[in-house]
């Protein structure tokens, strides 16, 4: 039995302001009791090998709901659909929910900000909140775990092996996985039926070739013009985004967040209708973006894509393509909210002045791992050192005219193991990960001349590997999330 404060939105309606239609994607869903069909029991969890709902009581498995509204083929979308899952936010709605249980009359109190279900304290029912309500705690779907616990301990240690050499005393002492979580993070899964066009001039190398006067030399560069076009349709299968405000700030420097985004792509194709009992023995966290709040961050992912997609007609421009225009016209998109499985181990290191939060996490259906490991500066500064005086030596006594490279070596094997611990750069490269498929191409390729002793390697101005969208500073991710983004993201995009 339902509670007063729960909410929902009617079936498969349409608001007139936006003209957006939104799919009721807990259509049948109901709080309380989620019964066994079989033997009537409600204790229900997830049979992660299978990745069936099972009951715990006579082991009878649940096949797997799709929502069958949400399946429409990405390249006839027209408009905006949203799954009721991914609608507005209400900041007045309360997180505590209180459900009457079926079997004893109880009344029994769910705080969603933490958990989806509760037992009954008089009669051990389990009772959940599978109807979706305005906080953000029930999305559309959910991608259930596939990697046990012990697997995730394994590539969690594995990973951490392999980087103890440099790593902080400290956490070699402190580091164990026992202590390792399952973890559902919110994602909005965006589909997008776009038209992409680009206009701009690419090069084709001709030859090169090494000019030498007296004790210098330079390289130069023949290559052949071209005018470029390229135009297509493109269909966009699932660009994920984070839907937690925290998570989308993966350039913080207090936390290894992008760390957590570096571990996509899900198999989001697997996903399915979100059931409270597929989060038991798990955490989660809920969302707290809007769609208007992450419009422009898509619209901005997705023109990337479509850039990437571009390239695979591009192979012979081996000295780039500078484009001079950029357009791309969204003709349907469609969202919906998921629950993404994480395995994640966090360790807080608190040294002087160094505070932050390191994460190693595994993608919790894929096994891909990625993680920050605390370093013990003072030894890598060391070595460092040694590695540098070694190259200075070998600088003296190699007749080379890569000496430098022997005066920078220290630097160099620094850069790399930081690099190798702390995998600050680490992301999701949404612009080739996510799943593409382009249509009616048309291609233009028309030679204007060619060009001779250009001393730059590549086309100036070429911008066809651009990604705009994968390093927005904090500040424009304040400004984004506030809805107020501008152009400020568009004045960096050949830069």
């Amino acid at each position: 039995m339902q509670g007063s404060n729960n909410t929902s939105l009617d079936k498969n309606n349409i608001d007139n302001d936006s003209k957006t239609i939104i799919i009721q994607t807990d259509k049948n869903a109901q709080n309380g009791q989620s019964k066994c069909p079989k033997c009537g029991a409600t204790d229900i969890s997830l049979n992660i090998n299978s990745g069936k709902l099972r009951c715990n009581f006579c082991r009878y498995e649940f096949d797997l709901e799709k929502i069958a509204s949400l399946e429409t083929d990405v390249s006839q979308l027209q408009g905006q659909i949203i799954g009721s899952g991914a609608t507005d936010i209400s900041e007045n709605f309360s997180d505590i929910i209180t459900l009457k249980c079926s079997s004893c009359g109880a009344e029994v109190v769910i705080d969603t900000a933490s958990a989806p279900q509760a037992r009954c304290h008089w009669c051990r029912n389990t009772l959940s909140i599978n109807q979706q309500i305005p906080n953000g705690s029930v999305p559309d779907v959910v991608l259930p775990f596939k990697i046990t616990k012990e697997e995730a301990k394994h590539q969690i240690n594995n990973f951490v092996k392999s980087r103890k050499f440099y790593a902080h005393p400290i956490f070699k002492k402190e580091f164990t996985t026992e202590n390792i979580m399952g973890v559902y993070f919110p994602y909005m899964i965006v589909d997008v039926n776009s038209h992409a066009k680009l206009v701009g001039q690419g090069e084709k190398l001709v030859r090169s070739y090494i000019v030498r006067n007296n004790n210098s030399s330079r390289t130069y560069y023949d290559a052949d013009l071209y005018n470029v076009e390229r135009e297509f349709d493109l269909a966009i299968d699932g660009l994920t985004v984070e839907s937690n405000k925290e998570r989308l700030d993966t350039q913080s420097s207090d936390k290894t967040n992008n760390i957590i985004n570096s571990i996509m792509p899900f198999d989001i194709e697997n996903c399915v209708k979100y059931n409270a009992n597929y989060l038991k023995g798990y955490t989660s966290e809920k969302r707290n973006i809007n769609i208007e709040q992450l419009k422009k961050l898509v619209d901005i992912q997705a023109k990337d894509i479509a850039r990437f997609s571009a390239n695979k007609t591009l192979n012979e421009y081996n000295r780039g393509v500078a484009w001079s225009s950029e357009e791309f016209d969204i003709k349907g998109q469609r969202w919906q909210a998921a629950y993404l499985p994480v395995w994640l181990y966090s360790y807080y290191q608190n040294n002087g002045n160094t505070k932050i939060l390191h994460y190693v996490a595994v993608n919790a259906r894929t096994k891909e791992t990625m993680g920050s490991v605390p370093i013990h500066m003072p030894k890598l500064i060391a070595i460092s050192l040694l590695v540098e005086f070694v190259g200075f030596i070998a600088m003296i006594f190699v007749d080379s005219d890569y000496g430098w490279l022997f005066l920078s070596i220290g630097f160099i094997y620094y850069f790399i193991i930081y690099s190798k611990y702390r995998n600050s750069k680490a992301r999701h490269k949404y612009e080739t990960e996510t799943n593409t498929k382009m249509s009616n191409l048309r291609k233009v390729d028309n030679y204007v001349f060619r060009r001779k002793k250009l001393t730059n390697s590549r086309i100036i101005g070429a911008n066809n590997y651009n990604v705009n969208g994968a390093n927005i500073s904090n500040k424009v991710l304040d400004s984004l999330v506030s809805n107020n983004l501008g152009d400020e993201i568009n004045s960096k995009k050949d830069h």
